[in-house]
C-alpha cells in the first residue's frame, strides 16, 4: 500500500476515533490533518472530507450511545436536515471564484480558533 494510501488510513482512523468520542471528526480532524500533513488544498480536503461523510460513518457510534440512552433523536433527525442544507450553502459559497484556498485557511483557522476559546474559557 502506498504512503499516501496508508495517510489517508490514518487520518480517517484517528478522526473515527474522534467522532466517536467527541461527535468530531470530518472538519476538525480530517481536514487539517489532509493540509497539514499530506499537503492537499484546502478546496480539495475540504471536499474529500464531506466525500468521505456521505456514507453513515457514524452508525456504529451512534448505535453505541443510543444503547446507552444519550441519543435524542428529534435532535439529532433536526440537525441532520440542517447539516443536509447548510452543506450545500457552504460548499457553494466555498466554491465561488472569488474565495481562494488561502481565503478558506484562514476562515477556518479562525473558527477552530473561536471553538477552541470558548471551550477553554466558557461563558
Amino acid at each position: 500500500m502506498s504512503n499516501i494510501l496508508i495517510q489517508m488510513l490514518l487520518i480517517g482512523l484517528v478522526a473515527g476515533v474522534a467522532g466517536g468520542m467527541f461527535g468530531i471528526g470530518g472538519g476538525a480532524i480530517m481536514v487539517p490533518a489532509m493540509v497539514l500533513l499530506v499537503g492537499l488544498d484546502q478546496k480539495f480536503a475540504t471536499g474529500t472530507s464531506l466525500a468521505a461523510q456521505v456514507l453513515p460513518i457514524g452508525i456504529l457510534g451512534a448505535a453505541v450511545y443510543y444503547r446507552n440512552g444519550n441519543i435524542n433523536i428529534k435532535y439529532a433527525v433536526l440537525i441532520a436536515v440542517g447539516l443536509v442544507i447548510g452543506n450545500l450553502f457552504g460548499a457553494l459559497f466555498a466554491n465561488q471564484p472569488f474565495i481562494s484556498s488561502e481565503t478558506m485557511k484562514k476562515l477556518y483557522g479562525i473558527f477552530l480558533l473561536l471553538i477552541g476559546l470558548r471551550y477553554l474559557v466558557g461563558r
